[in-house]
């Protein structure tokens, strides 16, 4: 069974920092691509940040200079790195593997909110 649990969320003021971790049992990641997504209330899920096998990252326009993603393939772990966060950062933030195939798994979510 393919399991990602995330962890690291929690409340944080305006400006502050978090770092999100998503460890994966149950399938290696070596191969897969990687990657963070978020929900806000009433708002669609959307990318924030993905992760290659080879490496190559991704971001959403919102995040870039501020987020970064990682990967460490021994521990089966990606990490999402948030600095400078702002309100509209606060969603529920999930992680998600993709096999080569197309297959994809999601974690159950955690929540990040961010005061003014």
């Amino acid at each position: 069974q393919v399991q990602l649990v995330e962890s690291g969320g929690g409340l944080v003021q305006a400006g502050g920092s978090l770092t999100l971790s998503c460890a994966v049992s149950g399938s290696i990641i070596s191969a897969s691509t990687m990657g963070w997504y978020r929900q806000a209330p009433g708002k669609q899920r959307e990318s924030v940040a993905t992760i290659t096998s080879g490496g190559s990252t991704t971001y959403v326009d919102s995040v870039k200079g501020r987020f970064t993603i990682s990967r460490d393939n021994a521990k089966s772990t990606v990490y999402l790195q948030m600095n400078s966060l702002k309100p509209e950062d606060t969603a529920v933030y999930y992680c998600n593997l993709k096999w080569p195939w197309g297959r994809v798994f999601w974690g159950q979510g955690t929540q990040v909110t961010v005061s003014s």
